[in-house]
C-alpha cells in the first residue's frame, strides 16, 4: 500500500509554524471576548423573558429587605404563592412605582388581623412570622384598615415585613390585589454585595 499521501500529510502539520507569544495572546483575548458576548447576551435574554431587576424603595420590608436593596424579579410563569415577596405594579396614595411587600394569603383564604393579641390569622391559624421585626409589635395603622377579608379567586393579600412602617393591603386604598398587578417575585438579592444571595420564602 502506497504510505506517500499520510506521510506528506504528517510533514505538512510539522511545517505548520508556532505562533508567537503576541499571536497566541490575541487568539486567547478572541475566545474571551467571544465568551463574554455570549454571557452577555445570553443574561440579557434572561432578565427580557424570564425576570427583571427591580430596586427596594422605602423601609416597609425590613429587617428582610433594606432601602436600595437591588433584587431580581422571576416573572415569566410565576403564580403567587403564601409566604413569597412580590413586586406589584398597582399604584396607590402616592405609590406610583413598584412596590414590594409579602403574600399572606392566596385566592380563597380568609385573613383576620388581631390589634391586641398583634396577630394575622389565616383560615383561622396564626402565622408564623420569623420575618417580622421582633422589637416592635403591630399596632393598628392610621389609615383606614382591612381586619377581615376573604381573598378573591385570582387576588393576593399582601403585607410588608415592617408592619408599623407599611401600606399594603390593610389599606383600603389598596385592599387585596389583582394577580394581574404581580410583576414577579424577588428570588435574590444582587447588591449590596454583602448581603447577595437567595430570598427565602416563609
Amino acid at each position: 500500500m502506497d504510505r506517500s499521501i499520510p506521510q506528506a500529510k504528517d510533514k505538512w502539520w510539522r511545517k505548520q509554524p508556532k505562533l508567537s507569544d503576541a499571536q497566541s495572546l490575541k487568539l486567547d483575548l478572541y475566545f474571551w471576548l467571544q465568551a463574554l458576548t455570549i454571557s452577555l447576551i445570553s443574561l440579557i435574554l434572561i432578565f427580557t423573558l424570564v425576570g427583571r431587576i427591580i430596586r427596594v424603595d422605602g423601609v416597609s420590608m425590613l429587617p428582610t429587605l433594606h432601602h436600595q436593596d437591588l433584587l431580581l424579579i422571576q416573572g415569566l410563569g410565576y403564580e403567587p404563592q403564601q409566604g413569597d415577596i412580590v413586586v406589584l405594579t398597582k399604584a396607590f396614595r402616592i405609590f406610583n412605582s413598584p412596590i414590594v411587600k409579602r403574600v399572606i394569603a392566596v385566592g380563597g383564604q380568609t385573613v383576620e388581623i388581631d390589634y391586641e393579641s398583634h396577630t394575622v390569622f389565616v383560615d383561622g391559624q396564626p402565622l408564623d412570622e420569623p420575618y417580622i421585626n421582633p422589637e416592635e409589635v403591630m399596632t393598628q395603622p392610621s389609615y383606614e384598615n382591612l381586619t377581615s377579608v376573604t381573598v378573591p379567586e385570582g387576588s393576593i393579600f399582601v403585607m410588608g415585613d415592617n408592619r408599623n412602617h407599611s401600606s399594603d393591603s390593610r389599606d383600603v386604598e389598596l385592599g387585596v390585589v389583582d394577580n394581574r398587578y404581580v410583576l414577579g417575585k424577588a428570588v435574590i438579592i444582587l447588591f449590596p454585595f454583602e448581603d447577595f444571595g437567595m430570598i427565602e420564602g416563609h
